[in-house]
């Protein structure tokens, strides 16, 4: 599993924390930091994990509208936590990183949703991905 593949594994599970326990995303990368320190060999999974959290923390406003937008019936509230996690990395990266192609970004999201989600949320988060790639300047 590459790097950037565990970075985007430990955002999702901030931003599953955040949700879970009902704080505020700081609060969860705050404690994943502290545990980041004790834990120097995944230095490199920790440094993109956090600029993918802080990304989705300046954005979250235009994210969620999106989510919103492109669900087609589905309100946040109404998805499954680790779906609405994936899908802002997703958004993050197909926005706001242009150093990622934007069908990275998308397998990426669909392959932690088949592993960590519902039978219908790869399909789901591949669907809305998509369309948002298409309205999306290139990466």
């Amino acid at each position: 599993m590459s790097a950037r593949t565990k970075a985007r594994k430990r955002a999702i599970d901030i931003l599953y924390v955040a949700d879970v326990r009902q704080i505020s995303i700081a609060e969860s990368l705050a404690a994943e930091a502290e545990r980041a320190v004790s834990e120097p060999a995944r230095q490199a999974s920790w440094l993109y994990a956090r600029e993918i959290v802080d990304g989705i923390v300046d954005h979250r406003e235009e994210i969620d509208e999106l989510i919103e937008t492109y669900s087609q019936g589905w309100t946040l509230s109404r998805m499954p936590i680790i779906d609405r996690a994936i899908l802002r990395i997703g958004i993050w990266e197909i926005l706001y990183n242009d150093a990622v192609p934007h069908a990275v970004a998308i397998d990426e999201a669909v392959e932690a949703a088949k592993v960590l989600s519902t039978d219908d949320s790869a399909g789901f988060v591949n669907g809305l991905l998509g369309r948002i790639a298409q309205t999306a300047p290139s990466a």
